[in-house]
């Protein structure tokens, strides 16, 4: 579930619309086309119904017209061949005075013989074909389009038959809706041709139903073709309206969505990625539609852009009156260093003993390096990177080359330093601890050459190595190499890093800025 809903919110909002619609629209939508479906189906099927019904009619007509003929052919073929006068005068009186008989008839005796042939020419009457009394034999002569039908009763035989025009009259008196019906004997058939039938309703498709059945007792199939209609391709479509209504309510809040909301939300996002802080006023685009909302969005944003920009111009302001004002202090305290630094000077000149000469001049190196510190975080203000480590040590290594007593006037210090920067914390202590080891190298060992190394080891950190030379046989217990063991170990916990220590080098890592 939490998948499922996460997935939803990712979605852009036109696709959450199009969710939302087909959840409420498309079930109602498809019960509908459902419904539709099965009342098409059932009208089809009572279409198909009333198209059989209409051929069994048809059937069932042309079935009648025989039985009924036969039947009038056998009652009066009995009475005429009873032998008590001309059969083939009393066989026409009787036919004549039957509705809807043929006139035409030919009569033979038992064996076969023609007692005589009256009416239209019967074409394939087949005299030799004898039927037993009280049977019936059917044939088809398709030259003729005729239906042959011959009974057999006591003294011979009656043979008539039934036209094409006959068997349609029957079908248009039977209401008989049919195309085309067959009637075939096992080797002939009679092609009987549509009658008059009622066109089928508009909006309707038509198509043919067949129906097949066996008359006159299995001699005899007819095969009936009706017209049935069913429900039009149009109509069907009809029923997926409701579909299409889901699909254009879709479209339509898509685009109702997409113009009235998103494309001009997605102006004012650029608008807003395009300003640029400073720069002004925040520029919205014209065409933000005829949203009210989406006006009143964009100047709210427009408001509060020159809210932030104003804040940010006092706050740019405050910030620069602050850097002044640490510009100042920096600048005071390194002015009143100098002063601290030129007074110990001048005392050191007018010192009478050399041990409070030494004193004053190694109290005017820290007093200095402090100084070249401050000096140092005044210039790199500007900036904002720190305090530059490689200018520092330089300088204090001129400072300290300066302030040698007579015996180190030739104190070679070397520099091989990359240009790093840290903060003011780390440069008060490294500069210290700068002056510290050097200070102590050039008491103990002026003519060696002293090299100050810095490397970047890190992406924040940096290795600071002092290489004197020196190697102070002072014993342990000595109290002035006590205090200045004392003295860098400090120094070396305020960079928070350890000390190493060998023959005549002094290594430590130093807290640096990252590289831009």
């Amino acid at each position: 579930m939490s998948n499922v809903k996460a997935w939803f919110q990712q979605l852009p909002t036109a696709g959450k619309l199009l969710l939302l619609l087909s959840a409420a629209i498309l079930p109602l939508g498809l019960v509908l086309i459902v419904a539709a479906t099965s009342g098409i189906n059932q009208a089809n099927q009572a279409l198909s119904a009333r198209a059989n019904d209409q051929g069994r009619l048809a059937i069932r007509a042309i079935d009648s017209l025989i039985a009924r003929n036969v039947l009038a052919l056998r009652i009066a073929a009995n009475g005429a061949l009873d032998g008590s006068g001309d059969p083939c005068e009393d066989l026409r009186r009787a036919l004549s005075s039957a509705p809807s008989t043929p006139g035409s008839f030919l009569v033979t005796d038992p064996v076969g013989t023609v007692l005589c042939n009256r009416g239209e020419p019967t074409g394939d009457s087949r005299p030799n074909l004898l039927v037993a009394p009280g049977q019936a034999r059917l044939w088809l002569s398709p030259d003729g389009g005729r239906l042959h039908y011959r009974v057999g009763v006591l003294g011979g035989s009656a043979t008539s038959s039934i036209n094409r025009e006959a068997f349609r009259a029957a079908l248009v008196a039977a209401r008989a809706g049919t195309t085309t019906l067959r009637i075939t004997d096992g080797g002939s058939e009679l092609r009987i041709g549509s009658a008059p039938v009622q066109a089928p309703a508009i909006g309707l498709d038509h198509s043919i139903v067949t129906i097949e059945q066996a008359i006159a007792g299995g001699q005899l199939q007819v095969r009936a073709d009706v017209t049935s209609g069913q429900v039009e391709s149009i109509d069907r479509l009809v029923i997926l309206l409701p579909v299409l209504m889901w699909i254009v309510a879709a479209v339509l809040s898509w685009l109702v969505v997409r113009t009235f909301l998103l494309q001009p939300l997605r102006r004012i996002q650029k608008a807003i990625g395009a300003h640029e802080p400073g720069s002004g006023a925040l520029e919205l685009p014209d065409r933000l539609g005829s949203a009210i909302e989406i006006r009143d969005l964009g100047a709210s944003f427009a408001r509060a852009v020159a809210r932030i920009e104003s804040s940010e111009k006092d706050m740019a302001d405050a910030l620069e009156g602050q850097r002044k004002l640490v510009r100042e202090v920096h600048h005071r305290v390194k002015n009143n260093l100098q002063v601290v630094a030129s007074l110990l000077n001048i005392h050191r000149r007018s010192a009478k003993s050399e041990d409070a000469k030494d004193a004053y001049s190694s109290i005017g190196r820290r007093v200095d390096a402090l100084a070249v510190v401050h000096r140092n975080h005044y210039a790199e203000l500007e900036e904002n990177r720190g305090i530059a480590l490689r200018p520092l040590l330089s300088e204090l290594a001129a400072n300290l080359r300066g302030s040698a007593p007579d015996s180190a006037r030739g104190l070679d210090v070397r520099l091989d330093l990359e240009s790093l920067n840290t903060t003011q914390d780390v440069a008060v202590a490294t500069a210290f601890l700068t002056t510290e080891i050097v200070e102590n190298a050039m008491m103990a060992s002026p003519e060696t050459p002293i090299t100050l190394t810095l490397r970047r080891t890190g992406a924040l950190t940096a290795r600071f190595t002092l290489a004197t030379g020196t190697s102070p046989e002072a014993a342990e217990n000595d109290p002035e190499n006590q205090q200045f063991e004392r003295i860098i170990s400090g120094l070396a916990k305020q960079l928070r890093s350890t000390l190493e220590r060998a023959p005549g080098h002094y290594s430590v890592d130093l807290p640096v800025f990252p590289p831009r």
